[in-house]
C-alpha cells in the first residue's frame, strides 16, 4: 500500500520546488490537455515552443476543431506521433458539438473523448477543475514503485490500475492537481528514469523502500521491449529549379496523412534511382549522394541513404503522385515529418 505519509512533504516540496512552466501559469482545461497531450513521448524543453506556436495559431477549441488538417499537422511537425494531433481535433469536434466548446468537468466524460486515456483525464480533471482523480504516467510508476519496493512490471495494465486505486485513496480532496503534479515532478527533477536517483534531495526519502533497502536502481521492473523492426530506405530530393518534389503518404498507417520526399524501400543504387526517376516523366541531368541518416519510430527504425536528382524542367508540373514546391513552401505550408529532417537541410544548398 502507499503510505499515507507522502502526501505533506511531497506537496510542501512542490511548492518549493515546482517548474516554472508555460501551462502551469493559467492552467485552463484547454491548455492542461494540450500540454499533457504535447508532453507524451516528448521533453519538457522541446515543448515550451511547441506549446505557445499552437495557442497562438489555435486559441480556443473551437479553433483546434475547425482546423484544416494540413495547417494542424504542419503545426505539429517536429513533435512527431501525429496521431496524437488528429485524435485531439477528433476530440475538439466533439467538445464544440456536445459540450458548447469547453471541456466537460468530468472525468467520465472527459474519458469518453477520443485520444484521452485515464492519465490525461485525471490531469485535466484534476488541475483544471479540481476534481479527486489520480494522474498515473511512467513518472508516477517509478516513484510509487521505489517508494513502495514494488517489483511487479510497471508496463502491465493491472499494476497502473492498482497504483491509480491506491493514490485515489490518500488524495487530498482540497488541491488533488497538486498532488498529481507533484509526484510527476518529483519522477522529473529527483526520482529520474536514467541516471542516478537524487535520494539526497528527496522529501520522501525517510519513507522509500527501496532506498531503505538500497535497491533504488533495481526499480521498478519492467518487461524487456520488443526489438524495433528495422526498415532500410532511399529518400530523393528531386529538384526542378528551385522546386522540389514531395508526395502524400497514405491516409492510414505509418506517418499517415503526411508529406514526404520520394523514397524506396531497401538501399538503391544510382543506375536505380534513376530508372526510377524516368519511370516518374523526369529526365534526369544530374544525381548527387546524400549523407546516410536514421530515424527511430516507436516500433519501426529507418536507416536511410539519399540521393539529390537535378532534372530537366517539367511540363506537367504535379503528376505521376508529385506534388512540385517550392523550397519555402516546405517550412511554412506542407508538413514534412522530422523523420526527413537530414535531408531538408539539402533544400538550401546548391547542386
Amino acid at each position: 500500500m502507499i503510505p499515507r505519509e507522502i502526501v505533506q512533504p511531497l506537496l510542501g516540496w512542490f511548492y518549493e520546488n515546482r517548474r516554472d512552466l508555460p501551462w502551469r501559469k493559467e492552467p485552463s482545461a484547454y491548455h492542461v490537455w494540450l500540454s499533457e497531450i504535447m508532453l507524451q513521448q516528448t521533453r519538457v524543453e522541446a515543448v515550451k515552443g511547441y506549446y505557445h506556436r499552437f495557442l497562438e495559431a489555435l486559441p480556443e477549441i473551437e479553433d483546434l476543431a475547425a482546423c484544416p488538417e494540413t495547417r494542424l499537422l504542419k503545426l505539429w511537425e517536429g513533435l512527431g506521433y501525429y496521431n496524437r494531433v488528429r485524435n485531439m481535433q477528433k476530440a475538439a469536434r466533439v467538445v464544440v458539438e456536445h459540450y458548447g466548446g469547453a471541456l466537460p468537468p468530468d472525468y467520465e466524460k472527459l474519458l469518453g473523448l477520443p485520444g484521452i486515456g485515464s492519465y490525461t483525464a485525471g490531469a485535466v480533471a484534476s488541475i483544471a477543475f479540481g476534481i479527486s482523480r489520480p494522474a498515473v504516467d511512467g513518472n508516477v510508476l517509478r516513484v510509487i514503485a521505489r517508494i513502495t519496493e514494488n517489483e511487479e512490471d510497471i508496463l502491465r495494465q493491472s499494476v497502473k490500475t492498482k497504483t491509480e486505486r491506491e493514490l485515489a485513496e490518500i488524495m487530498p480532496k482540497d488541491t488533488p492537481g497538486d498532488f498529481n503534479q507533484s509526484l510527476m515532478e518529483l519522477g522529473a527533477l529527483i526520482c529520474i528514469p536514467n541516471g542516478m536517483a537524487k535520494c539526497g534531495e528527496c522529501p520522501l526519502a525517510e519513507l522509500c523502500l527501496a532506498r531503505k533497502h538500497d535497491r533504488v536502481m533495481e526499480l521498478p521492473k519492467k518487461a524487456e521491449k520488443k526489438q524495433r523492426r528495422l526498415e532500410k530506405r532511399t529518400v530523393l530530393l528531386i529538384q526542378d529549379g528551385e522546386d522540389f518534389a514531395i508526395r502524400k503518404r497514405e491516409k492510414k498507417g505509418l506517418l499517415a496523412g503526411m508529406y514526404e520526399f520520394p523514397n524506396l524501400e531497401g538501399y538503391k543504387s544510382q543506375e536505380e534511382v534513376l530508372e526510377y526517376v524516368r519511370g516518374l516523366s523526369c529526365q534526369p541531368v544530374r544525381i548527387q549522394p546524400l549523407s546516410q541518416a536514421k530515424h527511430i519510430f516507436s516500433h519501426v527504425k529507418w536507416e536511410m541513404e539519399g540521393y539529390r536528382v537535378l532534372i530537366e524542367p517539367r511540363e506537367k508540373r504535379n503528376a505521376d503522385g508529385l506534388l512540385f514546391v517550392n523550397k519555402r513552401e516546405t517550412k511554412g505550408k506542407y508538413p514534412i515529418p522530422a523523420a526527413f529532417a537530414a535531408y531538408r537541410k539539402y533544400l538550401e544548398e546548391d547542386i
